[in-house]
C-alpha cells in the first residue's frame, strides 16, 4: 500500500494545510532554494548544532541534516493531537504515582505484576516517594506517526529525558532567517518561547522549602555526551546554570550549587543524567556524574528532580503495549490516540509468531532508544534476521515486535526536486500545575529513499514543523 503523502495524497492535488505554502513554492527559483539549503547548513555549522554517534570508530560530531521544506499541520489536526497527548500524559503520571504507592492497577490485574517487579527501570528506592507538586514526568516527548488522513498513532512515550527540543527551536529560527517573507504569508504558531515556558514550568514545581525566586540548574553528564549541545542551549535560553555533578553537593540537608559567592541552595534540577548515575550512595557507586546524597534530599522533599527518578518504567516498550488499558484505567475513557499493535516476545505464543514473521516486523529492545538494537525486518538480510532470531531466543523478554507501518511522507528538497520521505513527529509536553504542549515539535525525516528509520543516529534528518494558526 502506498504511503499517505501529507502534501499531495494523490500525487497531484495539494492538501489544504499546504495550499498557501505551495503557492509560494511555485513562484520560487529552484536554484535559490538550493542556495538556501547551503545557507541552512552554514547556519547549523556556525551555531554548532551537532550530535555524537556512539559505537563508531573515530566517531566525530555530526551536523543534524536539515531539510527546508516544512511539515505543515492544520489547527484542527493539532487540536485532536493535543487532546490525545494530554490524556496520555495524565495517565502516565497517574500510573507512575500508582505503581510507586498503592499499585491498584496491579491489584486489578490490568498489568502483570512481574512486568513491574522484574523490570530494570522500576526503582524500589522510589516506593512511597511522592515528588514535589506530585509531578513525575515534567518533560515528555511523545512520538507520533501518521498512516492516513485521520490516522495518528503513538509510537513511543519518552518519559525519562526526551531530547531534540533544541533542534525544534533552531529549525524554526533558521527557517525564519532564510525565508522571512514566507512567515508573513503563512500564519504559523510560535515555538520559540519554549525555553521560557520550560523555566516557568520547572519553577512551578519547586519544593515548598524552596526560595521565593527558585534557583534552577540543568545537570549534564558533560561535554562528551551526545546531547551536550542541547543541555548547554537550554540552560542558556532559560537563563539558568549548566552544572555537572562536581558542581553540586549536599550541605545542611539541601543540594547546593557552587557559585563565585560560595555554595548556594538549588531548588530544581533538570537532569539529563540517567537514574543509575544520579547518586553513587544510592545507585551505581562508581558514578562520577551525580551528587552523593541527592536522593536523601529528594526523599525529604527538599529538591525537585525533573524528570523524577524511576520514570523510565513508563518509557518501557513492554509497558507501552498496555497503554490503552493504562489510559482507560486512570482516565475512565478510551484512548484518543491509539497504540501500534505490539507483540510481547516474553509471551511464548507471541515469540513464536515473531520468529516466524521476522522478515515482516520491526523488533525493538524494551529499553532501547535512538534506533539502536532494533531490527527492521523488511530491510534486513536473511543472515541479519537469523542472527537477530538467536538474540530473541536468548532473551525474549528484552524485545517487543510491531508491524511495519506505512508511515506518512512529506516532501524533501533533493537535487532533482521535491521527493517524498517518511516522517514522524515528537511534540514536547510540559507538566506542572497544568499541561502545556508546544504547537509543533520535532519532525524527523528518513532522508534515504524508502527508509523508515528517522533517527539522526541512523541517517535521518529534521524539518521545521508548522502548526497553522487557524
Amino acid at each position: 500500500m502506498a504511503a499517505f503523502d501529507e502534501m499531495k495524497p494523490d500525487g497531484t492535488g495539494v492538501r489544504g494545510p499546504y495550499a498557501a505554502y505551495n503557492d509560494w513554492l511555485a513562484a520560487q527559483d529552484t536554484k535559490r532554494l538550493a542556495f538556501k539549503m547551503d545557507d541552512a547548513e552554514r547556519v547549523f555549522r556556525r551555531t554548532g548544532i551537532t550530535f555524537a554517534v556512539y559505537g563508531e570508530e573515530n566517531a566525530s560530531e555530526r551536523l543534524i541534516p536539515f531539510d527546508i521544506v516544512p511539515r505543515i499541520i492544520s489547527g484542527k489536526e493539532w487540536r485532536r493531537l493535543t487532546q490525545g497527548i494530554e490524556q496520555r500524559v495524565q495517565a502516565l503520571n497517574a500510573f507512575l504515582d500508582d505503581i510507586y504507592h498503592r499499585q491498584e492497577i496491579l491489584r486489578a490485574g490490568r498489568i502483570p505484576k512481574e512486568l513491574i517487579a522484574a523490570n530494570d527501570a522500576f526503582l524500589p528506592e522510589m516506593i512511597g516517594v511522592r515528588p514535589p507538586a506530585g509531578v513525575y514526568t515534567h518533560i515528555i516527548g511523545t512520538d507520533i506517526v501518521r498512516t492516513g488522513e485521520d490516522e495518528f498513532f503513538v509510537l513511543e512515550d519518552n518519559a525519562r529525558t526526551p531530547s531534540g527540543v533544541s533542534y525544534m527551536i533552531e529549525n524554526r529560527e533558521t527557517m525564519m532567517q532564510l525565508f522571512p517573507e514566507l512567515f508573513r504569508q503563512v500564519k504559523v504558531r510560535p515555538v520559540e518561547n519554549y525555553p521560557q515556558l520550560l523555566r516557568q514550568s520547572l519553577a512551578a514545581v519547586r519544593p515548598d522549602s524552596g526560595s521565593d525566586t527558585p534557583r534552577i540548574g540543568v545537570l549534564t553528564p558533560g561535554s562528551f555526551n551526545s546531547a551536550y549541545f542541547e543541555h548547554a542551549f537550554l540552560a542558556d535560553q532559560m537563563g539558568v546554570e549548566l552544572v555537572e555533578g562536581q558542581d553540586l553537593r549536599v550541605i545542611d540537608g539541601r543540594v547546593a550549587m557552587r557559585t563565585t559567592e560560595g555554595y548556594k541552595p538549588i531548588d530544581v534540577i533538570y537532569r539529563r543524567v540517567d537514574d543509575a548515575f544520579l547518586d553513587p550512595l544510592t545507585f551505581r557507586p562508581d558514578s562520577a556524574l551525580g551528587v552523593p546524597g541527592i536522593m536523601d534530599v529528594y526523599r525529604a522533599g527538599r529538591i525537585t528532580i525533573a524528570n523524577a527518578p524511576g520514570t523510565g518504567i513508563a518509557d518501557d516498550k513492554a509497558i507501552y503495549s498496555y497503554m490503552p488499558e493504562i489510559v482507560e484505567f486512570y482516565t475512565g475513557r478510551k484512548a484518543i490516540l491509539g497504540n501500534i499493535p505490539t507483540w510481547r516476545c516474553s509471551e511464548p505464543d507471541s515469540l513464536k509468531y515473531v520468529l516466524e514473521h521476522l522478515a515482516e516486523l520491526v523488533v525493538k529492545e524494551v529499553h532501547g532508544s535512538g534506533g539502536y538494537g532494533m531490527l527492521v525486518g523488511p530491510a534486513a538480510s536473511k543472515k541479519e534476521c537469523e542472527a537477530f532470531a538467536d538474540k530473541l531466543r536468548a532473551r525474549p523478554a528484552n524485545y517487543i515486535a510491531q508491524p511495519t507501518l506505512s508511515l506518512s511522507t512529506c516532501p524533501i528538497l533533493t537535487a532533482s526536486g521535491l521527493a517524498p520521505r517518511h516522517v514522524d513527529l515528537r511534540p514536547f509536553v510540559l507538566v506542572s500545575d497544568r499541561i502545556q504542549i508546544v504547537p509543533g515539535g520535532l519532525t524527523r525525516v528518513a532522508l534515504k529513499e524508502g527508509s523508515l528509520v528517522v533517527n539522526s543516529s541512523q541517517g535521518g534528518g529534521t524539518k521545521d514543523t508548522w502548526v497553522l494558526d487557524d
